[in-house]
Order: C-alpha cells, then structure tokens, then sequence
C-alpha cells in the first residue's frame, strides 16, 4: 500500500491491487497554507459537502485505470458534532477494502460511535482519524477512539500546524503525547509519501504533499 497525505483531510491511497482512492478533495484556496489538491484516482470518497471536503471534480482519472476486482465499501452514516447534524450536518466514515488491506476515513467525526459502527471498522489496517476539534473530536476523543478502533495503523489529519490549517483548529501534538503513552505503539515520521504501511502497530506522522513553497 501507497499512502499520500495531500493535506488536511485528503489523502491518496494506492492499494496492492493497483487500485487508487482520493479520500476528502478540499477546493482550490479554501485551506489555509495548501495548494491546490490536483490528484488522479480511480474512486473518490468525499465525507460531507463542506468545501473542504467535496471537491470531486478536481480528482482526475488515472491514464492507466484500474481494472481488477471490484473493492468493497462500505459507507457508515454519523454526524459532524455532537449534537446529531444540529450544528453542522452529516458525516460519512468510509471504510474501503481492496485484496487483503482496509483502509477506513473518518471524515469529519464529531460524534460518539455505536457498538454497531465501531465492529464494522474495528481493527482496520489503516485509519485516518481527526484530532483537531473545534468541528470535529479533539486530540484526546481521537485517541480514545483509535484505542477503541484498533487499528495497525493510525495517521492524524484535519489538524493545524504553524504553516497550514484553520485557526479554530488545534495541532496534532498532544495526539501524539497520548499515543505517545501506549505501550504497543509505535511513533514513526514519513515525509509526504510510505510507501508501505510499517510492520508493527504504528502511528504515522506525514507531511501534507501540498504545502504552499
């Protein structure tokens, strides 16, 4: 597996089947500090219609399509907040599986998960989660999510750092404090591109690919 954090909360999946996926496209300008998303996919997986996240129409078809099995997903309806979709609407989690890898996005989760959607994605491969709060779960909901998940790896997104991000947001660094303090995981740092998922129980730290020069 191929995994490009292009920034914020989309992300470039490239599967061992050769399958590729877009999670989230943000629009061209509407977060802070990124430049425009411009990737090629063969699925695109969009979470919600804030701008942020729906940008469909800028994902491209790859010139080499992909032309294996089917995958399969499965779409799992939550909310944005905590006050079910009062404030800001729904969210989709997508859990996508190709071959033998499962990869799930959390959108932008706001909300508690019933015993039925956290078995549904328990114990993925890949888990892309939000910590920023404000308009999603913060560091500390996250973490107790991913515990809850469990899932081989886990990657923070949706985050603000001194060079991107929304000011309402916060930074991903008490995650990785938290994390930091389970015993059976592991804290590695790629830039912009892993090329595999580590062997061991992980949490991943990547760069955005599209980080304004």
């Amino acid at each position: 597996m191929e995994i490009t954090f292009v920034g914020h909360a989309c992300f470039l999946i490239r599967f061992d089947t050769g399958l590729t996926v877009c999670f989230d496209p943000y629009k061209p300008g509407c977060v802070p500090g990124l430049s425009d998303a411009n990737v090629s996919a063969d699925e695109v997986f969009c979470s919600h219609s804030h701008a942020d996240h729906n940008d469909y129409e800028s994902v491209t078809k790859p010139l080499d399509p992909y032309t294996g099995p089917e995958p399969e997903v499965t779409v799992i309806r939550t909310f944005h907040d905590d006050v079910q979709g009062a404030k800001r609407g729904r969210n989709n989690i997508t859990k996508v599986k190709s071959g033998d890898e499962t990869v799930v996005h959390m959108g932008d989760i706001g909300c508690d998960l019933t015993d039925e959607q956290l078995a549904e994605i328990k114990g993925c491969d890949l888990l892309m989660i939000p910590v920023g709060g404000f308009f999603t779960i913060d560091c500390k909901q996250a973490h107790d999510m991913t515990n809850q998940i469990d899932p081989k790896v886990v990657i923070p997104m949706h985050y603000r750092s001194k060079r991107f991000g929304y000011d309402q947001i916060s930074g991903r660094e008490e995650f990785v404090e938290l994390i930091g303090n389970d015993e059976d995981r592991e804290i590695i740092s790629r830039r912009f591109i892993a090329e595999e998922l580590p062997k061991v129980k992980a949490l991943l730290l990547m760069e955005p690919l599209k980080i304004l020069r």
